[in-house]
């Protein structure tokens, strides 16, 4: 893929990204699994998520219960790195998605400096990059959130909302961080062959969707019914163990449905 082209508009190579508020780097070692999001028109893979995982497999859990305030921006630069890298490894050369912090993030046009040096390092393409933003992280500094996600979409980065609808706040911030992409939460899969509100709210995000230019994924699914279902409702873009379960260091193909 091309390198680089344009630098950061504002860059302060003296302004510390951490902001003296991340001492202490991480003492732990991870690995990634890979899942992809799949496109059932054609069984293409839209996106391949990076999920952390224990250098034996353990769950995200098992890294993620280790982050504090003390070394949260030294593992989000570190994931961020390690993410591009496992999947140049795996030879893959689509979009991945990756999951960050944005209150990892105190000075994005200086934090975001190390990721676009990585991507030309690796000659990836900023435009393949996705990062996922959980709403079940605790946000209090929502200008500043703001201002992180403008910019990344400003360096061709895609920032997806990922457990859409896990929280009453997300349709203010849907209305206010404009994202590329939604996920919606696996709540509303569940049950959703025997559950008429479960249908009507897919039905509107798809339109709701459609009409900002906003691409839906439905996440989560694991049984055939589910798939139908959402199929017949318009839903292009699935996730879940359905389609294909995470595979560790590895590019899992999708199996559609019959």
């Amino acid at each position: 893929m091309g390198q680089i082209q344009q630098p950061i508009q504002g860059y302060d190579s003296t302004s510390p990204c951490s902001d003296n508020r991340d001492p202490q780097p991480f003492d732990f070692n991870f690995i990634f699994a890979f899942q992809p999001i799949v496109n059932i028109k054609n069984g293409h893979i839209y996106a391949q998520e990076a999920l952390v995982r224990g250098l034996k497999g353990e769950g995200a859990h098992s890294i993620l219960s280790r982050i504090d305030e003390n070394n949260r921006y030294s593992f989000d630069q570190k994931a961020r790195d390690k993410a591009l890298q496992s999947a140049l490894s795996c030879n893959w050369d689509g979009a991945i998605s990756i999951n960050f912090m944005p209150n990892a993030v105190y000075y994005p046009e200086y934090c975001l400096s190390q990721t676009l040096s990585t991507c030309e390092k690796l000659g990836i393409n900023p435009a393949r990059l996705i990062f996922e933003w959980s709403e079940k992280e605790y946000l209090t500094e929502y200008d500043h959130i703001r201002h992180v996600i403008s910019r990344y979409k400003h360096l061709n980065f895609k920032v997806a909302f990922d457990d859409f609808g896990g929280l009453y706040s997300n349709f203010n911030l849907l209305t206010a961080y404009h994202p590329d992409i939604i996920k919606l939460d696996r709540h509303y899969v569940v049950g959703i062959e025997h559950d008429k509100r479960r249908r009507a709210v897919v039905k509107a995000m798809v339109g709701l969707c459609r009409d900002l230019g906003i691409d839906f994924v439905v996440e989560g699914v694991e049984t055939i019914e589910e798939f139908k279902v959402l199929q017949d409702l318009g839903v292009d873009l699935m996730q879940g163990f359905l389609l294909a379960r995470p595979a560790l260091m590895q590019m899992p193909q999708a199996t559609m449905p019959p």
